[in-house]
Formats: structure tokens, C-alpha cells, sequence
């Protein structure tokens, strides 16, 4: 037989959940618009890039929507505190809040576009127009009110369903319930019917987009490149990435016009997703595709790790066949449909397998080989190619063992091994350009003197991480939301602001947003490589009669490029 509920104590539990949450007349809690107006003005601190008005907008009124639940709770706190029940907040308070908010506003938008001018400036990046700043208001409250709106919906359902429980069990312990039930089942319709419709459509669509070819790519006319004569997987199962690939870099007469000595045609290898049915049997493909081109007869073999579409930046892949006088090949494979970003938040097992197994692969083949008959095997990545990249050693000194160079682009906070060096440091290093056991084998550059940092000798294999102290990628995690970072504890970086602060919460708002933009920068800041990599592959490689006249060239090349 079901307990009996006094109707009093349902309604009473009702009274204070509402007391706690729900908004006054004017449709907002006092509490919560202050929370949220701190967290609006918080929100337009100084970040690592210079951003938008939409991204601008999109963090503010996320920060708003925090700030609001956030007020709440602790008002709603402070009256537990000194034993006062919630009444509508005087139609005085309100009008000061706006008043403040008004000023305070403009204020803090004004310095907004003071920090924003000078990053901007620092980085070359042009100014921010005036009409950014009604757009990032508009944007902001739009953001704002779709996440209380919804915040809004769970909350009632959240109510209904310990309104049901409140029948068979004690009042408070059902309003508890229903709350968990609630994001129970949210978080189950999330991760399955929500998450798996899209993750289909999303794979559909982006292979529709993996399926399209550039206009500037033509199939190869070349052996030495995969799609082309004599080639073991065809020019349409590359990919739109792959194809892209195979179709640059440059040729033999480029790279003669540039040493002034004879140079051979570079090999490209390349096998699509569509080129296997398992991402082993790509890697065997692979393998035999080079073995086909003569890629184990060349001086240099270099194997990359792709990012999530399968794109390789040009500037690493034709910087080393400049270097090696086109007496090299280069192979790759795609792993996933999916662009980099979201590759990276729910596909991060598929490079890391691509990676091992591409490296392995490769790896088995080249050991066979005569020690004196043997390519120099490198290996290099970017972003999320890095992680991949990674995926195949076990630490640094399994890098150097294995390898005779290894190139990492703008690795992510998830590299295992960059992040255990950089944890281990050398005392004295910051974060954002760490040296790790006095620089014998590895070297973290953000420009190219750090290539001579420290001052100790530099041993072969050589292995250099190319990062920036500007690039979201690289110091995003979700450890920003309440752990303050080394990178903001200790000495800024060049390119970043002094000003820059950590926030709980919103830093982690400001590093997300800037990950959209990291590549809308020049190079040498956020996500952008170019120049530098011209001297990470000269210093790693060493090649004979190679000057630092020739690297200089080599930069204005790349500078070309972007």
C-alpha cells in the first residue's frame, strides 16, 4: 500500500525549488541577470586569438547562460544562509542593474577593442569594424536565450516528473529524482538515438564532400604518383584530400630550377578510405603501392599521419622534397570522412590506429632492406596527424630508435608523448616552449632561433615539435574549465597578451571558440605553419652542401603557399 503525502509537503518542496530557480514577474531572476551580466563582461577578456563578432557572441551568451544559473545558485544559497524566503526583487534594483549594465557595457566593450586592437596589430591581423559590436550584442542574447529556454524546459520536466514520483515516496526525495531521471535520460538520448542519427549524417554528408574533386587537381600522368599509371588503387578512391595530394608538390624541373643540380621526380603515395576495407589492409596497400613507385630506393622515405579528412599541410610534404632534391617518397592514408575538429571529439581511435598501423607497416618493409641500402625514414604529422603520429612509439627515445627524424606540426593536448614531455621538463621551462632533458633529442620551437635552444649539442635522430604559444589546438582541454593552466601561470608566450587571464569556465568558452578560428591568422601565430618548417626539416635532415641561403629560399617559397 503506497505511503500517504500530506499535499501540504508536495506543495511546500514545490515552493522551494521554485524559490530557487524559477524567474520573478519580470520573467528573470535578480540573482541570475547579475550572474550572467559578470559573466557577459568576463567573457570579453583577453583570449589567445583575435575574434569575430560571432564567435564573440557565441561564448558571451554561453558565458551569460552559466552566469545565470550560477547567480542563481548562490542567491538562492546566501538566502538559505540567513533563513529568508524569495520575494520579487524591488523594481529599484532593477533599474540600478541596468544603469550598471549600461555603463559597465560600454566600458568593458571598450576595452574589448582595445585589447583586440593590439593583438590584432601584434599578429597583423586587420582591425575590428564598428559594426561588430551590435552584431556580437545580438548574437549574444539569441545564444543566451535558446540555452535558458531549453535550461527552462528541462527544468520543468525535471518538476513534472518529480511531480508523478512525489505520489509513492516523500516530496523531496521525488523532486530529487525527477531532476536525475531527467538528465538520465537526456544524456542516454544523447549519446544513442541523437549521437548515432549524427554521426550518420554527418559521415554521409562529409563523404559526399570526400567524394568531390578540386578543381586544380588532375589525375596523374606520373608512376611516381598513386592514381596514376601502373598504380595499385585508382584515382577516384583517393579522396578529394588525396587527390589533392597526389596532384602537388613540386616536380623534377622545379626542384632543378631551385638546387641547380639534377633532381628526380618525388614520389607521392597516397590510399584512400575507400581503397580498403580495414585500416590494416589500407596500410598493406600502402606499403605495396610504395614498393610499386620504388619508394624504398629513394634517400628519404617520409610517412605522414593525415588529419581527419585526410588533408596534409604542403608546405611539410614539399619543404622535405626540396630538401632531399626530389630523391625521396612520401606516403599517407585516410582514416575517416570527418574534419579535423570533430574527428578529434569522437573519432580520436581511428588516427591513432591509422597511425600505428600505417608506421608499422612501413616500418616492417623498410627493416628487411640492407642497413646501407636503407632510405632516411621519418615521420611527420599536423594536429591532429601529430596524435596519430605519436600513436606508433612509446616515448621520445623509442622516436630516435626507430626513426631518422620525426616532425610534429601544432600537436594537441591529448599527445600522449609530446604531453608527458612536456610535464617532465627541464626546471625553469615554461609550458608553451619547454626543453626536455637539456634538448638532446627533442626540441619544442615556436620560431625558428628556438631550433638552437638550448645551447647543448643536438644529437641525430633529431625529433622538433613546431608549436606556437598562441594555438588553441595545442592548449585546449577541458581541464580549462576549473584547473588554471601552467601556459597562464608562467611567462606569456611572444605572441600572447599579458593581459590574458584564466576565468573558470569562460577560458575554457574563449579557448573553444578560438580553435574555429586558429587558421585565420598569418603564420607564425594560432594554427598557421609555413616559414618555420623550411628550418625544423633543414635541421632534422642536414642534408650535404645544404646553406642557410637556401633555407631563406625555401621559406619565400612556403610564404607563397599559404
Amino acid at each position: 500500500m503506497n505511503p500517504r503525502v500530506d499535499i501540504s509537503d508536495v506543495e511546500s518542496a514545490g515552493e522551494q525549488h521554485n524559490d530557487a530557480a524559477m524567474p520573478d514577474g519580470r520573467g528573470f531572476h535578480f540573482g541570475g541577470a547579475v550572474g550572467a551580466l559578470v559573466l557577459v563582461w568576463l567573457s570579453l577578456t583577453p583570449s589567445l586569438l583575435p575574434r569575430g563578432p560571432l564567435f564573440q557572441g557565441i561564448v558571451a551568451g554561453a558565458a551569460a547562460a552559466f552566469g545565470y544559473g550560477l547567480g542563481i545558485a548562490v542567491a538562492a544559497l546566501v538566502r538559505w544562509m540567513l533563513h529568508r524566503r524569495r520575494g520579487p526583487a524591488p523594481a529599484v534594483a532593477w533599474w540600478a542593474l541596468g544603469v550598471v549594465a549600461c555603463l559597465g557595457s560600454v566600458a568593458v566593450l571598450a576595452w574589448y577593442g582595445d585589447w583586440q586592437s593590439d593583438l590584432r596589430s601584434l599578429m597583423g591581423v586587420s582591425g575590428l569594424p564598428w559594426h561588430a559590436y551590435p552584431i556580437i550584442v545580438a548574437i549574444a542574447a539569441v545564444v543566451f536565450a535558446v540555452l535558458i529556454a531549453v535550461s527552462r524546459l528541462c527544468w520543468a520536466l525535471a518538476r513534472g516528473v518529480g511531480g508523478l514520483l512525489a505520489r509513492v515516496m516523500p516530496p523531496r526525495v521525488a523532486a530529487v529524482l525527477g531532476g536525475v531521471v531527467v538528465v538520465v535520460v537526456a544524456v542516454a538520448a544523447v549519446n544513442g538515438v541523437v549521437a548515432d542519427v549524427a554521426m550518420s549524417m554527418l559521415n554521409e554528408t562529409f563523404k559526399a564532400v570526400n567524394d568531390e574533386s578540386s578543381p586544380d587537381t588532375e589525375e596523374p600522368v606520373l608512376a611516381e604518383r598513386s592514381g596514376g599509371p601502373g598504380s595499385l588503387v585508382s584515382w577516384d578512391s583517393l579522396g578529394r584530400q588525396g587527390r589533392i595530394f597526389v596532384s602537388n608538390g613540386p616536380t623534377a624541373s622545379e626542384l632543378t630550377a631551385f638546387s641547380g643540380e639534377p633532381a628526380r621526380e618525388p614520389i607521392r603515395v597516397y590510399t584512400g578510405l575507400d581503397s580498403a576495407e580495414s585500416i590494416r589492409a589500407e596500410a598493406d596497400l600502402a606499403v605495396a603501392e610504395l614498393r610499386r613507385a620504388g619508394g624504398f630506393e629513394r634517400a628519404v622515405l617520409g610517412i605522414a599521419t593525415t588529419t581527419g579528412t585526410g588533408w596534409i599541410n604542403e608546405s611539410t610534404a614539399s619543404a622535405l622534397e626540396y630538401l632531399a632534391g626530389g630523391d625521396s617518397a612520401l606516403v599517407s592514408m585516410q582514416y575517416s570522412y570527418l574534419p579535423s575538429w570533430l574527428s578529434f571529439v569522437v573519432d580520436q581511435e581511428r588516427a591513432r590506429q591509422a597511425g600505428q598501423a600505417l608506421f608499422e607497416a612501413v616500418h616492417a618493409e623498410w627493416d628487411l632492406l640492407p642497413v646501407d641500402r636503407r632510405p632516411k625514414l621519418v615521420v611527420f604529422g599536423e594536429s591532429l596527424g601529430s596524435f596519430g603520429g605519436e600513436a606508433a612509439f612509446s616515448g621520445i627515445q623509442d622516436m630516435a630508435a626507430r626513426t631518422d627524424g620525426v616532425l610534429f606540426v601544432g600537436p594537441t593536448a591529448t599527445n600522449p608523448v609530446w604531453r608527458d614531455a612536456t610535464a617532465r621538463r627541464d626546471p625553469g621551462s615554461p609550458q608553451w616552449l619547454p626543453i626536455y632533458r637539456d634538448g638532446r633529442t627533442v626540441r619544442f620551437v615556436a620560431d625558428t632561433p628556438d631550433l638552437a635552444r638550448p645551447e647543448a649539442v643536438w644529437v641525430a635522430p633529431k625529433v622538433v615539435y613546431l608549436q606556437h604559444a598562441s594555438d588553441p589546438i595545442t592548449w585546449w582541454t577541458p581541464r580549462l574549465l576549473f584547473q588554471k593552466p601552467d601556459w597562464l601561470t608562467e611567462e606569456r608566450g611572444r605572441d600572447v597578451l599579458p593581459s590574458t587571464r584564466w576565468i573558470p569556465v569562460v577560458t575554457f568558452l574563449q579557448v573553444s571558440a578560438d580553435m574555429a578560428v586558429a587558421v585565420d591568422v598569418p603564420d607564425g601565430h594560432g594554427h598557421t605553419f609555413q616559414a618555420d618548417i623550411a628550418d625544423a626539416w633543414a635541421a632534422i635532415l642536414s642534408p650535404a652542401d645544404w646553406t642557410v641561403a637556401d633555407t631563406e629560399r625555401l621559406r619565400e617559397i612556403l610564404r607563397g603557399a599559404e
